[in-house]
């Protein structure tokens, strides 16, 4: 995992070393390729965390998510993440109508598919303006088999797209997998 997060140029001043005050804040973001890096990251685990506000309270929900190319923009710089996050979430729950149009945060991790020995961890967020979409039949098959139920009741995928701004990218060393324990 640490061969995974090695060379990121931006990764001590996400560990909590001290950030730059005044004008040299524009160091604090992420460069364009820990951007990549933390989509890469991001493609490698299959569910995360949706947040958004809804009548002014804020909810999170879980998602199946893909990371696919976006269509190439002329008008885009070559250094900016060239990426869409694409997210299934079920219909019933009424998500996916009240992120449409919205900004949401999405969060995901790898903190439940760590072995026992790996104490590397890792979390990428990022906001974006999400939009209700229809997926190709090539998207649908990379999301792979939906759930059957979502709290009991059929499961009717709704499907958000949504283009990753203000990226960040945290890493976590030493931190030992849970160890499950039993009470007597």
């Amino acid at each position: 995992m640490l061969s995974e997060l090695s060379g990121l140029s931006g990764l001590s001043r996400l560990s909590g070393s001290p950030r730059p005050t005044g004008p040299s804040q524009a160091t604090d973001r992420l460069e364009a390729t820990d951007e990549h890096r933390a989509l890469e990251l991001l493609a490698r685990t299959p569910y995360g965390r949706a947040s958004v506000s809804m009548r002014a309270l804020p909810f999170v929900t879980v998602a199946r998510h893909i990371v696919v190319d976006a269509p190439s923009a002329a008008s885009a710089p070559s250094s900016a993440p060239s990426s869409r996050v694409l997210l299934r979430l079920h219909g019933g729950f009424g998500y996916a109508q009240a992120c449409d149009g919205s900004v949401v945060a999405y969060s995901a991790d790898n903190l439940s598919g760590r072995q026992e020995g790996d104490e590397d961890v890792w979390t990428v967020q990022f906001v974006g303006m999400a939009r209700l979409f229809t997926p190709s039949a090539a998207e649908i098959e990379l999301f792979g088999r939906p759930p059957r139920t979502a709290d009991g009741a059929p499961f009717d995928p709704e499907y958000l797209c949504v283009e990753p701004q203000f990226i960040s990218l945290h890493h976590l060393e030493g931190v030992p997998a849970r160890q499950f324990t039993h009470s007597p």
